[in-house]
């Protein structure tokens, strides 16, 4: 139920359609009693600077939820943002802070990583390939950073993306080994789809799967799809996989720390989800 006194969430991207967090945070919302809802709201691009300042003059809202296409241009328009927006070049939460000011962060690679490690990925030393270099890919790539992985691959439509993207960890991560320009997926032991492909049926696949050995570890960032066309023909190559919602649930705890909301697990979130696809 909504009611006058009920905090506000903005979920902002385009096109809406696949917006998968209103499933996940509203029926939490509801079942910890909770009074608030995160509502999703479809921005194109070039209305999005006018729209986020208006709408952060709203009294009851707390904050956003940022995605696709607009994880990098938020950066231009916030008072403050954390080292972890800052490295990966891309904000997904902006806080309104008591004074009105705006504080970004960014928790996409964050809950990539603890879901592949929570399903048994030894990230240590591994050889990881990034395949896109906007805001999802450059945070999850700096989060595998962070937790010590020996080299990645960066490959993006737009080369000038995944330069700049290696450019800033190799600043960050002196020792990590970078390279840019190719998305053949042979010898890594993790490959990531962090592009929009596989979000309409017929779309490319990011990288020659029949290349992929079957120890490598398939991950996916696509929600509107629980099973993509990448993921399935990795999974029947022997291949393990993350699919895109499992990135979500595993980042959530954070966000909801993020907006003071308390603590929850993923375990929680998924027994409430209404998840549909």
């Amino acid at each position: 139920m909504i009611r006058g006194t009920t905090t506000l969430i903005a979920h902002l991207g385009y096109p809406t359609e696949a917006f998968k967090a209103p499933m996940i945070y509203n029926p939490w919302f509801e079942q910890a009693g909770i009074d608030a809802v995160v509502v999703p709201m479809g921005v194109k691009p070039d209305d999005y600077p006018q729209v986020l300042k208006s709408l952060f003059k709203l009294t009851n809202i707390r904050g956003a939820l940022i995605t696709m296409p607009h994880k990098v241009s938020t950066l231009a328009l916030l008072d403050e943002c954390t080292p972890a927006v800052e490295i990966a070049g891309a904000c997904n939460a902006i806080l309104r802070r008591p004074d009105g000011s705006l504080l970004g962060d960014m928790f996409d690679g964050a809950g990539f990583v603890r879901g592949v490690l929570r399903k048994g990925l030894q990230l240590a030393g591994a050889r990881v390939l990034v395949v896109g270099s906007g805001g999802v890919g450059s945070a999850i790539a700096a989060s595998l950073a962070a937790a010590g992985i020996g080299a990645i691959g960066l490959h993006d439509v737009h080369p000038a993306s995944a330069e700049a993207l290696g450019a800033r960890l190799r600043k960050h991560y002196p020792a990590l080994q970078v390279g840019t320009g190719s998305n053949d997926p042979a010898g890594y032991d993790l490959v990531v789809n962090a592009t929009p492909l596989g979000m309409n049926d017929g779309d490319a696949l990011p990288v020659d799967v029949a290349r992929m050995a079957p120890s490598t570890f398939a991950g996916e960032v696509v929600m509107k799809k629980e099973m993509t066309a990448f993921l399935r023909a990795a999974q029947a190559r022997g291949c393990k996989v993350q699919v895109g919602s499992d990135m979500l649930f595993e980042q959530i705890p954070a966000y909801l720390e993020f907006f003071g909301f308390g603590v929850a697990t993923p375990e929680a979130l998924r027994s409430v989800a209404r998840l549909s696809y």
